[in-house]
Protein backbone atom coordinates (compact mmCIF):
# COMPACT_ATOMS: atom_id res chain seq x y z
CA UNK A 1 0.00 0.00 0.00
CA UNK A 2 1.27 3.44 -0.89
CA UNK A 3 0.84 6.75 0.79
CA UNK A 4 1.34 9.82 -1.37
CA UNK A 5 3.17 10.64 -4.55
CA UNK A 6 3.45 13.41 -7.03
CA UNK A 7 5.58 15.06 -9.67
CA UNK A 8 6.08 18.46 -11.12
CA UNK A 9 7.59 19.24 -14.49
CA UNK A 10 9.33 21.95 -16.39
CA UNK A 11 8.77 23.07 -19.94
CA UNK A 12 12.00 22.06 -21.68
CA UNK A 13 13.61 18.87 -22.99
CA UNK A 14 10.46 17.46 -24.58
CA UNK A 15 10.39 13.91 -25.86
CA UNK A 16 11.83 14.33 -29.31
CA UNK A 17 11.70 12.39 -32.55
CA UNK A 18 14.56 11.52 -34.89
CA UNK A 19 18.28 11.68 -34.27
CA UNK A 20 18.04 14.92 -32.29
CA UNK A 21 16.65 13.05 -29.32
CA UNK A 22 19.29 10.33 -29.03
CA UNK A 23 21.28 9.75 -25.88
CA UNK A 24 24.57 11.60 -25.82
CA UNK A 25 27.83 10.88 -24.09
CA UNK A 26 26.48 8.05 -21.93
CA UNK A 27 29.21 5.93 -20.48
CA UNK A 28 28.83 2.30 -21.62
CA UNK A 29 27.17 0.24 -18.92
CA UNK A 30 29.32 -2.37 -17.36
CA UNK A 31 32.51 -2.67 -15.41
CA UNK A 32 35.85 -4.47 -15.30
CA UNK A 33 36.25 -7.27 -12.82
CA UNK A 34 39.88 -7.62 -11.81
CA UNK A 35 39.58 -10.33 -9.21
CA UNK A 36 36.34 -12.08 -10.16
CA UNK A 37 36.27 -15.40 -11.91
CA UNK A 38 36.40 -15.41 -15.72
CA UNK A 39 32.89 -16.79 -15.98
CA UNK A 40 31.46 -14.02 -13.83
CA UNK A 41 33.32 -11.40 -15.82
CA UNK A 42 32.04 -12.81 -19.09
CA UNK A 43 28.47 -12.84 -17.81
CA UNK A 44 28.66 -9.16 -16.92
CA UNK A 45 30.55 -7.73 -19.87
CA UNK A 46 29.73 -4.10 -20.78
CA UNK A 47 26.81 -3.76 -23.15
CA UNK A 48 26.21 -0.73 -25.34
CA UNK A 49 22.69 0.69 -25.60
CA UNK A 50 21.17 0.25 -29.06
CA UNK A 51 20.52 3.48 -30.86
CA UNK A 52 16.88 3.87 -31.97
CA UNK A 53 17.66 3.83 -35.69
CA UNK A 54 19.77 0.70 -35.37
CA UNK A 55 17.75 -1.32 -32.88
CA UNK A 56 17.72 -5.08 -33.36
CA UNK A 57 14.08 -5.04 -32.21
CA UNK A 58 12.77 -2.54 -34.73
CA UNK A 59 9.13 -3.47 -34.26
CA UNK A 60 9.42 -2.50 -30.61
CA UNK A 61 11.46 0.61 -31.30
CA UNK A 62 8.84 1.84 -33.74
CA UNK A 63 6.40 2.09 -30.84
CA UNK A 64 8.67 4.41 -28.87
CA UNK A 65 9.67 8.02 -29.39
CA UNK A 66 13.35 8.83 -29.63
CA UNK A 67 15.24 8.70 -26.37
CA UNK A 68 15.80 11.52 -23.94
CA UNK A 69 19.45 12.36 -23.52
CA UNK A 70 20.98 11.49 -20.17
CA UNK A 71 21.27 15.15 -19.25
CA UNK A 72 17.63 15.78 -20.16
CA UNK A 73 16.60 12.70 -18.16
CA UNK A 74 18.48 13.91 -15.09
CA UNK A 75 17.19 17.46 -15.35
CA UNK A 76 13.63 16.23 -15.77
CA UNK A 77 13.86 14.14 -12.60
CA UNK A 78 15.20 17.16 -10.71
CA UNK A 79 12.44 19.45 -11.98
CA UNK A 80 9.68 16.95 -11.31
CA UNK A 81 10.81 15.88 -7.85
CA UNK A 82 9.60 17.42 -4.63
CA UNK A 83 10.83 16.92 -1.08
CA UNK A 84 10.81 13.31 0.09
CA UNK A 85 8.23 12.24 2.66
CA UNK A 86 7.97 9.35 5.11
CA UNK A 87 6.01 6.13 4.81
CA UNK A 88 6.32 3.29 7.29
CA UNK A 89 7.26 0.50 4.86
CA UNK A 90 10.24 -0.43 2.74
CA UNK A 91 7.81 -1.15 -0.14
CA UNK A 92 10.54 -2.87 -2.17
CA UNK A 93 7.88 -5.04 -3.78
CA UNK A 94 4.11 -4.78 -3.99
CA UNK A 95 1.70 -6.25 -1.43
CA UNK A 96 -1.14 -6.34 -3.98
CA UNK A 97 -1.70 -9.94 -4.99
CA UNK A 98 -4.55 -8.79 -7.25
CA UNK A 99 -2.42 -6.40 -9.30
CA UNK A 100 -2.92 -8.27 -12.62
CA UNK A 101 -6.72 -8.52 -12.42
CA UNK A 102 -7.26 -5.40 -14.55
CA UNK A 103 -5.18 -6.51 -17.54
CA UNK A 104 -7.91 -8.25 -19.52
CA UNK A 105 -10.20 -5.23 -19.26
CA UNK A 106 -7.38 -2.84 -20.18
CA UNK A 107 -7.00 -4.75 -23.42
CA UNK A 108 -10.71 -4.99 -24.22
CA UNK A 109 -11.13 -1.25 -23.59
CA UNK A 110 -8.23 -0.40 -25.89
CA UNK A 111 -6.15 1.38 -23.26
CA UNK A 112 -2.80 1.89 -24.97
CA UNK A 113 -0.10 4.37 -25.91
CA UNK A 114 -0.01 7.89 -24.54
CA UNK A 115 1.51 8.58 -21.16
CA UNK A 116 1.48 6.22 -18.19
CA UNK A 117 1.67 7.40 -14.58
CA UNK A 118 2.12 5.06 -11.64
CA UNK A 119 3.27 4.78 -8.04
CA UNK A 120 5.44 2.35 -6.13
CA UNK A 121 7.91 -0.33 -7.24
CA UNK A 122 7.95 -2.78 -10.12
CA UNK A 123 4.26 -3.70 -10.41
CA UNK A 124 4.18 -0.69 -12.73
CA UNK A 125 6.18 -2.67 -15.29
CA UNK A 126 3.37 -5.22 -15.57
CA UNK A 127 1.01 -2.39 -16.58
CA UNK A 128 3.48 -0.72 -18.92
CA UNK A 129 4.03 -3.90 -20.96
CA UNK A 130 0.41 -4.31 -22.19
CA UNK A 131 -0.31 -0.56 -22.42
CA UNK A 132 2.85 0.21 -24.44
CA UNK A 133 2.95 3.91 -23.48
CA UNK A 134 5.25 6.36 -25.23
CA UNK A 135 6.44 7.70 -21.88
CA UNK A 136 6.06 6.57 -18.26
CA UNK A 137 6.42 8.42 -14.98
CA UNK A 138 6.82 6.50 -11.70
CA UNK A 139 6.28 8.73 -8.69
CA UNK A 140 6.33 8.15 -4.97
CA UNK A 141 6.64 10.19 -1.82
CA UNK A 142 9.66 8.12 -0.75
CA UNK A 143 13.06 8.93 -2.23
CA UNK A 144 13.96 5.27 -1.76
CA UNK A 145 11.44 4.42 -4.48
CA UNK A 146 13.26 6.65 -6.95
CA UNK A 147 16.56 5.01 -5.98
CA UNK A 148 15.08 1.53 -6.38
CA UNK A 149 13.89 2.41 -9.88
CA UNK A 150 17.35 3.69 -10.78
CA UNK A 151 18.64 0.31 -9.62
CA UNK A 152 16.10 -1.44 -11.86
CA UNK A 153 17.15 0.82 -14.74
CA UNK A 154 20.82 -0.15 -14.46
CA UNK A 155 19.99 -3.86 -14.26
CA UNK A 156 17.63 -3.68 -17.24
CA UNK A 157 20.25 -1.95 -19.35
CA UNK A 158 22.93 -4.47 -18.41
CA UNK A 159 20.82 -7.60 -18.97
CA UNK A 160 19.74 -8.56 -22.51
CA UNK A 161 17.41 -11.32 -21.29
CA UNK A 162 15.01 -12.01 -18.46
CA UNK A 163 17.17 -14.71 -16.87
CA UNK A 164 20.21 -12.43 -16.88
CA UNK A 165 18.13 -9.66 -15.30
CA UNK A 166 16.93 -11.94 -12.51
CA UNK A 167 20.45 -13.29 -12.01
CA UNK A 168 21.74 -9.74 -11.51
CA UNK A 169 18.83 -8.74 -9.29
CA UNK A 170 19.27 -11.71 -6.98
CA UNK A 171 23.05 -12.05 -7.17
CA UNK A 172 23.00 -15.48 -8.82
CA UNK A 173 25.22 -16.91 -11.52
CA UNK A 174 23.27 -16.97 -14.82
CA UNK A 175 22.96 -20.16 -16.86
CA UNK A 176 25.80 -20.94 -19.27
CA UNK A 177 23.69 -20.09 -22.32
CA UNK A 178 21.17 -17.42 -21.27
CA UNK A 179 20.08 -16.82 -24.84
CA UNK A 180 18.56 -20.29 -24.95
CA UNK A 181 16.23 -19.32 -22.11
CA UNK A 182 14.34 -16.71 -24.09
CA UNK A 183 11.39 -18.98 -24.88
CA UNK A 184 11.25 -20.59 -21.45
CA UNK A 185 8.09 -20.04 -19.36
CA UNK A 186 8.36 -17.86 -16.30
CA UNK A 187 8.03 -20.91 -14.06
CA UNK A 188 11.40 -22.13 -15.34
CA UNK A 189 13.03 -18.80 -14.52
CA UNK A 190 11.64 -18.86 -10.99
CA UNK A 191 12.80 -22.43 -10.47
CA UNK A 192 16.30 -21.57 -11.70
CA UNK A 193 16.67 -18.65 -9.29
CA UNK A 194 15.21 -20.64 -6.41
CA UNK A 195 17.62 -23.51 -7.07
CA UNK A 196 20.65 -21.20 -7.26
CA UNK A 197 22.59 -20.02 -4.26
CA UNK A 198 23.70 -16.40 -3.88
CA UNK A 199 27.11 -16.07 -5.48
CA UNK A 200 29.50 -13.76 -3.63
CA UNK A 201 31.49 -12.81 -6.71
CA UNK A 202 28.27 -12.23 -8.64
CA UNK A 203 26.85 -10.07 -5.86
CA UNK A 204 30.00 -7.98 -5.66
CA UNK A 205 30.10 -7.64 -9.44
CA UNK A 206 26.46 -6.55 -9.58
CA UNK A 207 27.01 -3.99 -6.85
CA UNK A 208 30.07 -2.62 -8.65
CA UNK A 209 27.91 -2.32 -11.75
CA UNK A 210 25.35 -0.38 -9.74
CA UNK A 211 28.02 1.81 -8.12
CA UNK A 212 29.63 2.68 -11.44
CA UNK A 213 26.50 3.02 -13.57
CA UNK A 214 24.08 4.98 -11.40
CA UNK A 215 26.63 7.79 -11.33
CA UNK A 216 26.48 8.12 -15.13
CA UNK A 217 22.69 8.30 -15.41
CA UNK A 218 22.64 12.10 -15.47
CA UNK A 219 20.92 12.55 -12.11
CA UNK A 220 23.20 13.55 -9.20
CA UNK A 221 23.29 11.09 -6.31
CA UNK A 222 24.84 11.52 -2.88
CA UNK A 223 27.03 8.92 -1.16
CA UNK A 224 24.00 8.13 1.01
CA UNK A 225 21.93 7.49 -2.11
CA UNK A 226 24.54 5.04 -3.42
CA UNK A 227 24.57 3.26 -0.07
CA UNK A 228 20.78 3.00 -0.15
CA UNK A 229 20.83 1.48 -3.65
CA UNK A 230 23.40 -1.08 -2.51
CA UNK A 231 21.26 -1.87 0.56
CA UNK A 232 18.15 -2.37 -1.57
CA UNK A 233 20.01 -4.69 -3.91
CA UNK A 234 21.47 -6.59 -0.96
CA UNK A 235 17.96 -7.15 0.36
CA UNK A 236 16.93 -8.80 -2.92
CA UNK A 237 20.05 -10.99 -2.87
CA UNK A 238 19.64 -12.09 0.74
CA UNK A 239 15.90 -12.81 0.59
CA UNK A 240 15.74 -14.23 -2.92
CA UNK A 241 12.27 -14.79 -4.33
CA UNK A 242 10.94 -15.14 -0.77
CA UNK A 243 11.23 -11.34 -0.45
CA UNK A 244 8.03 -9.87 0.96
CA UNK A 245 6.59 -6.40 1.53
CA UNK A 246 7.69 -5.20 4.96
CA UNK A 247 6.16 -2.65 7.34
CA UNK A 248 8.29 -0.92 9.96
CA UNK A 249 7.09 -1.42 13.52
CA UNK A 250 4.39 -3.88 12.49
CA UNK A 251 4.55 -7.64 12.19
CA UNK A 252 4.62 -8.87 8.57
CA UNK A 253 1.31 -10.22 7.33
CA UNK A 254 1.13 -13.72 5.95
CA UNK A 255 -1.31 -12.46 3.30
CA UNK A 256 1.37 -10.30 1.69
CA UNK A 257 2.67 -12.08 -1.43
CA UNK A 258 6.31 -12.97 -1.94
CA UNK A 259 8.26 -11.91 -5.01
CA UNK A 260 7.87 -15.47 -6.25
CA UNK A 261 4.08 -15.30 -5.92
CA UNK A 262 3.94 -11.95 -7.70
CA UNK A 263 5.97 -13.32 -10.61
CA UNK A 264 3.66 -16.30 -10.96
CA UNK A 265 0.38 -14.41 -10.49
CA UNK A 266 -2.28 -14.50 -13.19
CA UNK A 267 -4.92 -12.21 -14.60
CA UNK A 268 -8.60 -13.05 -14.24
CA UNK A 269 -8.43 -15.47 -17.17
CA UNK A 270 -5.67 -17.51 -15.52
CA UNK A 271 -2.90 -16.21 -17.82
CA UNK A 272 0.48 -15.49 -16.25
CA UNK A 273 1.03 -11.84 -17.08
CA UNK A 274 3.85 -10.47 -14.92
CA UNK A 275 6.24 -8.28 -16.93
CA UNK A 276 8.75 -11.12 -16.90
CA UNK A 277 6.29 -13.63 -18.37
CA UNK A 278 7.59 -13.12 -21.93
CA UNK A 279 10.87 -12.09 -23.49
CA UNK A 280 9.07 -9.67 -25.80
CA UNK A 281 7.57 -7.76 -22.87
CA UNK A 282 10.95 -7.63 -21.17
CA UNK A 283 12.61 -6.28 -24.34
CA UNK A 284 10.04 -3.52 -24.59
CA UNK A 285 10.73 -2.42 -21.03
CA UNK A 286 14.47 -2.65 -21.57
CA UNK A 287 14.27 -0.37 -24.59
CA UNK A 288 12.22 2.14 -22.64
CA UNK A 289 14.86 2.10 -19.90
CA UNK A 290 17.69 2.44 -22.42
CA UNK A 291 15.91 5.40 -23.98
CA UNK A 292 15.33 7.12 -20.62
CA UNK A 293 11.56 6.93 -21.07
CA UNK A 294 10.70 5.48 -17.64
CA UNK A 295 11.23 8.43 -15.34
CA UNK A 296 11.13 8.00 -11.54
CA UNK A 297 10.36 11.04 -9.41
CA UNK A 298 9.69 11.97 -5.79
CA UNK A 299 6.68 13.93 -4.62
CA UNK A 300 3.12 14.21 -3.37
CA UNK A 301 -0.03 13.54 -5.39
CA UNK A 302 -1.72 16.38 -3.52
CA UNK A 303 1.11 18.87 -4.02
CA UNK A 304 0.58 22.49 -5.01
CA UNK A 305 2.01 22.26 -8.52
CA UNK A 306 3.21 18.74 -9.35
CA UNK A 307 0.41 17.07 -11.29
CA UNK A 308 -0.60 20.40 -12.81
CA UNK A 309 2.89 20.94 -14.20
CA UNK A 310 2.95 17.37 -15.43
CA UNK A 311 -0.23 18.04 -17.37
CA UNK A 312 1.41 21.06 -18.94
CA UNK A 313 4.45 19.00 -19.91
CA UNK A 314 2.33 16.29 -21.52
CA UNK A 315 0.25 18.78 -23.50
CA UNK A 316 3.35 20.51 -24.79
CA UNK A 317 4.54 17.14 -26.08
CA UNK A 318 1.21 16.09 -27.56
CA UNK A 319 0.64 13.28 -25.06
CA UNK A 320 -2.62 12.22 -23.40
CA UNK A 321 -2.84 10.06 -20.30
CA UNK A 322 -3.64 6.43 -21.00
CA UNK A 323 -3.58 5.09 -17.44
CA UNK A 324 -2.97 6.34 -13.91
CA UNK A 325 -2.13 3.60 -11.40
CA UNK A 326 -2.68 4.87 -7.84
CA UNK A 327 -2.40 1.75 -5.66
CA UNK A 328 -4.28 2.84 -2.51
CA UNK A 329 -2.72 6.29 -2.22
CA UNK A 330 -6.19 7.84 -2.14
CA UNK A 331 -6.96 6.06 1.15
CA UNK A 332 -4.12 7.97 2.81
CA UNK A 333 -4.96 11.23 1.07
CA UNK A 334 -8.47 10.88 2.48
CA UNK A 335 -7.05 10.27 5.97
CA UNK A 336 -4.78 13.31 5.63
CA UNK A 337 -7.66 15.46 4.34
CA UNK A 338 -5.75 16.31 1.17
CA UNK A 339 -7.91 14.31 -1.23
CA UNK A 340 -9.59 17.45 -2.56
CA UNK A 341 -6.29 18.94 -3.66
CA UNK A 342 -5.40 15.68 -5.38
CA UNK A 343 -8.73 15.47 -7.21
CA UNK A 344 -8.38 19.05 -8.39
CA UNK A 345 -4.90 18.24 -9.69
CA UNK A 346 -6.18 15.21 -11.60
CA UNK A 347 -8.74 17.43 -13.33
CA UNK A 348 -5.89 19.38 -14.95
CA UNK A 349 -4.28 16.33 -16.60
CA UNK A 350 -4.80 15.69 -20.33
CA UNK A 351 -7.18 12.74 -20.63
CA UNK A 352 -9.77 11.40 -23.04
CA UNK A 353 -12.70 8.98 -22.99
CA UNK A 354 -10.43 5.91 -22.72
CA UNK A 355 -8.10 7.13 -19.95
CA UNK A 356 -8.41 4.96 -16.85
CA UNK A 357 -7.45 5.11 -13.19
CA UNK A 358 -6.34 1.86 -11.54
CA UNK A 359 -6.61 1.64 -7.76
CA UNK A 360 -6.14 -1.02 -5.09
CA UNK A 361 -8.50 -1.66 -2.21
CA UNK A 362 -7.60 -3.34 1.07
CA UNK A 363 -9.86 -4.34 3.93
CA UNK A 364 -12.80 -6.71 4.24
CA UNK A 365 -14.95 -3.90 5.61
CA UNK A 366 -15.65 -2.70 2.07
CA UNK A 367 -16.75 -6.11 0.75
CA UNK A 368 -16.38 -4.96 -2.82
CA UNK A 369 -18.16 -6.81 -5.67
CA UNK A 370 -14.90 -6.86 -7.64
CA UNK A 371 -13.05 -8.79 -4.91
CA UNK A 372 -11.71 -12.21 -5.87
CA UNK A 373 -11.77 -14.99 -3.29
CA UNK A 374 -8.32 -15.80 -1.94
CA UNK A 375 -6.76 -12.39 -2.64
CA UNK A 376 -5.66 -9.90 -0.01
CA UNK A 377 -6.43 -6.91 -2.24
CA UNK A 378 -8.94 -5.86 -4.87
CA UNK A 379 -8.08 -4.03 -8.09
CA UNK A 380 -10.55 -1.42 -9.30
CA UNK A 381 -10.65 0.58 -12.50
CA UNK A 382 -12.52 3.77 -13.39
CA UNK A 383 -12.61 6.19 -16.28
CA UNK A 384 -10.69 9.35 -15.39
CA UNK A 385 -13.43 11.38 -17.06
CA UNK A 386 -15.99 9.80 -14.72
CA UNK A 387 -13.81 10.45 -11.67
CA UNK A 388 -13.37 14.12 -12.49
CA UNK A 389 -17.07 14.55 -13.26
CA UNK A 390 -18.13 12.86 -10.01
CA UNK A 391 -15.71 14.95 -7.98
CA UNK A 392 -16.77 18.24 -9.54
CA UNK A 393 -20.42 17.31 -8.92
CA UNK A 394 -19.68 16.75 -5.22
CA UNK A 395 -20.27 13.01 -5.42
CA UNK A 396 -17.45 11.85 -3.13
CA UNK A 397 -18.33 12.39 0.51
CA UNK A 398 -16.42 9.37 1.83
CA UNK A 399 -13.71 6.96 0.78
CA UNK A 400 -16.44 4.38 0.40
CA UNK A 401 -18.09 6.60 -2.22
CA UNK A 402 -14.83 6.68 -4.12
CA UNK A 403 -14.39 2.91 -4.36
CA UNK A 404 -18.05 2.13 -5.08
CA UNK A 405 -19.01 4.80 -7.58
CA UNK A 406 -18.20 4.51 -11.26
CA UNK A 407 -16.00 1.43 -11.20
CA UNK A 408 -15.70 -0.68 -14.35
CA UNK A 409 -16.78 -4.28 -14.00
CA UNK A 410 -13.67 -6.42 -14.60
CA UNK A 411 -15.51 -9.74 -14.77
Amino acid sequence: MRRGACLATGTHDPVRGGESGLMTNRRTLGFLLVTAAIATAAALMPRQRPMPAESATATLADQLPAALSDSAFGRLIERLSEASGYFDTDNLISNESSYLHVLGKLQSLGVSGGAYLGVGPEQNFSYIVPIRPRLAFILDIRRDNLLEHLMFKVLFEAAPTRIEYLSLLFGRQPPADPGSWQDRPITDLVQYIDASRPDRARREAAQKLLFDSVQTIGYPLSPEDITTIERIHGTFVDAGTALRYNSHGRAPRASYPTYRQLMLETDRSGRRANYLATEQGYRFLREMQQRNLIIPVVGDFAGDHALRDMGTYLRQNGLVMSAFYLSNVEFYLWQDRTFGRFASNVATLPFNDTTVMIRSLFGRVYGHPQAVVGYNSTQLMQRMKGFVGEWEAGGYATYGDLVYKGYIDLR
